[in-house]
């Protein structure tokens, strides 16, 4: 069984990816971002989307009262009912939630967050962003075991009742997890992790989780995320986790096959694109 995340960047087409996705013969849950599309919807009712950078470097975006509305509009209905609606074309039977709905996903709102400003730490209330706690993955065995397709995205809800925005990459592993899943695949508008983020050819093609200290040196923006992910879905037993391309050839399979950056609980030392190991570790020495 897998777990397929496909990343809501800007620069992702969905009628090729879920042409191929069909074809998948796995059962599979489908977890969605829809991060562009939200953007989108801001600028037009002249919301300016805000971004935040944690004291690590992870970037999130800040979600307060009137974006979770926005984002409840864009994540909970046009992104994941687009994809539900695209599945139902291609004869698969899909089933659109959040990890809000019959409390799949629980978690803790943060409500204040510590952020770099300008070089400078703050502190920034009034966000509805939160950490998952707890995941209750039997409404999607239930979908799975009718033959369904169960298609999920953030957000999440607190232990108070709220809708709390809960990062994409982390709800997919914790699924991953949940449903003790062969694989967890991420897809994104990258074809994998990139030693150096401008350089396609710089693509890490292989690592396991002893490197793992090392591709987090690597990651940039949101990409750090990804790959913390990655790190805590093989500690907490997912056999095999993939980054890869959503915008290449028959994506699925592609990344099945070989393509994008597999990450293992054990294995091979890390390979780059170029096969050697000195050729990785030249720019960046281990820590």
């Amino acid at each position: 069984m897998y777990v397929i995340k496909l990343g809501g960047s800007a620069g992702i087409d969905l009628d090729p990816f879920l042409d191929d996705l069909i074809t998948v013969d796995e059962p599979f849950v489908l977890v969605h971002g829809a991060n562009a599309q939200l953007d989108s919807l801001s600028r037009r009712l002249g919301i300016e989307p805000r971004l935040v950078t944690s004291a690590d470097g992870q970037v999130s975006r800040f979600t307060d009262a009137e974006t979770m509305d926005l984002f409840l509009m864009v994540y909970a209905g046009l992104a994941n009912k687009r994809i539900v609606e695209g599945l139902a074309r291609r004869g698969r039977r899909a089933v659109g939630l959040t990890g809000l709905d019959a409390g799949i996903i629980r978690g803790r709102r943060k409500d204040a967050i510590r952020v770099v400003v300008d070089g400078k730490p703050r502190v920034l209330r009034g966000d509805y962003a939160g950490s998952i706690e707890e995941v209750a993955p039997d409404p999607l065995v239930q979908l799975l075991d009718a033959g369904m397709v169960p298609v999920i995205c953030p957000p999440a809800v607190s232990h108070e009742g709220e809708a709390i925005n809960v990062d994409g990459d982390k709800l997919a592993m914790e699924l991953a997890v949940a449903l003790r899943a062969d694989a967890l695949l991420i897809f994104s508008n990258t074809p994998g992790l990139l030693r150096s983020p401008y350089h396609p050819d710089s693509l890490l093609t292989s690592a396991t989780l002893d490197d793992m200290a090392l591709l987090v040196s690597f990651a940039q923006g949101r990409m750090k995320k990804k790959v913390l992910a990655c790190g805590a879905a093989l500690r907490r037993g997912v056999p095999r986790v993939i980054l890869a391309d959503a915008r290449a050839e028959k994506p699925i399979h592609s990344a099945v096959s070989g393509g994008g950056t597999h990450l293992l609980r054990e294995g091979a030392p890390i390979a780059s694109a170029e096969g050697a190991m000195t050729d990785v570790t030249s720019s960046k020495g281990r820590s």
